[in-house]
């Protein structure tokens, strides 16, 4: 059995991913990590957690964009984060097992041997569904972060790895949350890491 395994989970906005990755985490007893990254992204720049926060959320518009060239204001911060956040994603990865969501994980521990990379996704309508039922949101609004989200995620991923997101050549395993809801993907899920790790 391995003792410092390592779960990437990529998702699409509205399927779920997050906390069908926090039920997996609490079911395997492992490591979950998430904000977590961005808090001790923070600490090793020295900036407060509200900066990073920002430079993730409000840089990349004008990156996607284009509109400042490479290297640059907020581009560069986000450049900056980014590095830092590699950082603290290999550290992470030393300490035992876990499972980390999103940011890039996949690609950053793409060479370590004892990594299991899954990306988890829906169809539109359901990601709909859930961003209503799940996260409050209104149909008008659900739409728009579905979109905008899609892209940022998409180009930032292209950017800093080369591939998308969805990238099946990057993945060990591909699955809609639709078809088993949080619960029975979480089941799932865990059955597939166990045996790929050997945990009893």
């Amino acid at each position: 059995m391995s003792s410092r395994f390592v779960v990437t989970l990529a998702r699409q906005f509205g399927s779920l991913g997050r906390p069908i990755a926090r039920t997996v985490s609490e079911s395997l007893g492992i490591d979950y990590y998430d904000r977590d990254i961005v808090e001790l992204a923070a600490q090793e720049m020295g900036l407060p957690v509200s900066t990073v926060t920002k430079a993730e959320e409000s840089a990349r518009p004008a990156f996607f964009s284009m509109s400042e060239p490479l290297g640059t204001g907020t581009i560069a911060l986000q450049d900056a984060v980014f590095a830092a956040q590699r950082r603290v994603i290999l550290n992470l990865a030393e300490r035992g097992p876990c499972i980390i969501v999103g940011r890039c994980a996949d690609h950053i521990l793409e060479e370590r041997p004892e990594v299991m990379k899954i990306f988890v996704y829906a169809p539109y309508p359901q990601r709909l569904r859930n961003c209503v039922e799940h996260l409050h949101m209104t149909i008008p609004d659900a739409k728009k972060t579905i979109a905008a989200v899609d892209k940022a995620r998409e180009s930032y991923h292209r950017h800093y790895c080369g591939y998308s997101v969805a990238d099946k050549d990057h993945k060990h395993l591909m699955l809609d949350s639709s078809l088993l809801g949080i619960d029975g993907t979480c089941d799932a899920l865990c059955y597939l890491i166990r045996a790929r790790f050997g945990l009893s």
